[in-house]
């Protein structure tokens, strides 16, 4: 498996203008279209995971990061727990409610 194929999980938390932006759908949206797997709540910030090839999971940190929803204003990204994994724990990237 070349580098970039290696599959990791990582947590994820977004603070800022988060809330009423439609962020979360715009996560779930994102995270699809690059192929991961994973999922995406509102709280009081945005948390969830990502699981996915290591190259595709470092795109969509620096989308939250930086991009996120067309409304939202990020003011910090918050990554946590990132490991190897041998397979998904997913099968889709789902909105938890």
């Amino acid at each position: 498996m070349a580098e970039g194929d290696t599959l990791v999980s990582v947590d994820y938390e977004i603070f800022g203008k988060v809330q009423g932006v439609f962020f979360h759908k715009h996560t779930q949206a994102k995270g699809k279209k690059l192929g991961l797997v994973g999922w995406v709540q509102n709280t009081d910030t945005v948390q969830g995971q990502l699981q996915g090839p290591i190259s595709k999971v470092r795109h969509m940190q620096e989308w939250l990061e930086t991009r996120g929803s067309p409304k939202s204003h990020i003011d910090k990204a918050n990554f946590n727990n990132e490991k190897v994994i041998l397979k998904l724990d997913y099968s889709d990237f789902q909105i938890v409610k």
